[in-house]
């Protein structure tokens, strides 16, 4: 049996829940009170680098209504999220329950960036030159590097507030893809994923979703991966004419942690990454076979990564409640 695919015996059934022989059930025989999924050999576990510590002077160190409302109000010196590349090599990040927007300088030196009332999540680099922000509290914003002048592209759907947006990733066409998430869970599962047009028209592309957080694009522009914290699961979206979702499905099903949050793909290495909260980041091959997990002794809140520079396998991961940066190296693909 291949090191990579140990099948599950399951007691109501004398063959493993992936065995072609069984001739009735669920999945390939096993009865559906036996159901179990296909587990994978530990994959080998790779030290994550620590990058940058936020410096005492750019802690914060006191509560939040963000705190409040997500956290049992703890005192946080910063909570960072989004990160995102600069062209002269700056890695700005979002200080999310401060309103701030982060800047780690190629000499290591931090400053704020911007600061403003919002909640700034994730943060995409538009094809302008411009800051694209998912804000919790504001919506979806254009944000002007240069001038810093701010714009809301988007703060409602349907004439209803939106629920509070977690991250997005470009389009082809221009537009944008966004989480919606709010407060959404298993209990509550009313988030949403968005597209707005590059004309500015908004449509609901996928609902009914629990936690919907990070998300990240194929390298050929065709698929959608969607990351569904509470329900710890990473989604695959096709894309038709639209554009719209076709044959939506289940890619990953993790076990674990607090349920997965950043999505990226590394073209280098053909692997989607995947940071999970209490876990590490994951490496996956394009099938979804576990490579790696990369992890820090402590740095149990990592939360989402971008890669330094482009084809370069080396990316940048968020810890948020510890404020710091770690690196990560994807190696090459086979």
């Amino acid at each position: 049996m291949s090191s990579w695919a140990r099948c599950h015996i399951t007691p109501s059934c004398s063959r493993c829940c992936c065995c072609w022989r069984c001739s009735r059930g669920w999945r390939f025989g096993c009865p559906a009170s036996s159901r179990s999924a296909m587990i994978f050999a530990s994959p080998p576990v790779r030290e994550l680098r620590l990058q940058s510590r936020l410096p005492d002077l750019l802690r914060c160190g006191r509560s939040s209504p963000w705190a409040e409302e997500r956290l049992q109000g703890a005192h946080l010196d910063a909570f960072l999220e989004g990160p995102c590349m600069l062209p002269d090599g700056s890695l700005l990040v979002t200080d999310i329950p401060f309103g701030r927007i982060l800047r780690l300088a190629p000499d290591g030196d931090w400053s704020v960036a911007y600061d403003y009332d919002g909640w700034p999540n994730g943060m995409r680099l538009g094809r302008d030159g411009q800051l694209l922000i998912a804000d919790h509290r504001v919506g979806l914003i254009r944000l002007e590097l240069a001038g810093q002048a701010r714009r809301v592209l988007m703060d409602q759907f349907e004439g209803q507030p939106l629920h509070g947006l977690n991250d997005l990733v470009l389009a082809p066409d221009g537009g944008v893809f966004t989480t919606d998430q709010g407060g959404s869970g298993l209990d509550a599962p009313y988030g949403r994923l968005l597209y707005r047009s590059a004309a500015g028209e908004t449509s609901c592309l996928l609902g009914g979703l629990a936690g919907p957080n990070g998300l990240v694009a194929s390298e050929d522009g065709r698929t959608i991966f969607l990351a569904l914290t509470r329900a710890n699961a990473i989604w695959r979206l096709p894309l038709v004419e639209g554009p719209r979702i076709q044959k939506a499905g289940l890619f990953l099903q993790l076990s674990g942690g607090i349920g997965p949050d950043g999505l990226a793909w590394c073209t280098r290495s053909k692997t989607l990454l995947v940071v999970h909260p209490g876990m590490g980041v994951w490496q996956f091959d394009a099938s979804g076979r576990p490579l790696a997990l990369h992890a820090a002794p402590g740095a149990d809140y990592l939360t989402n990564l971008v890669e330094a520079q482009p084809a370069s396998g080396r990316f940048l991961v968020t810890e948020s409640l510890r404020a710091e940066v770690y690196a990560l190296e994807t190696g090459r693909s086979d």
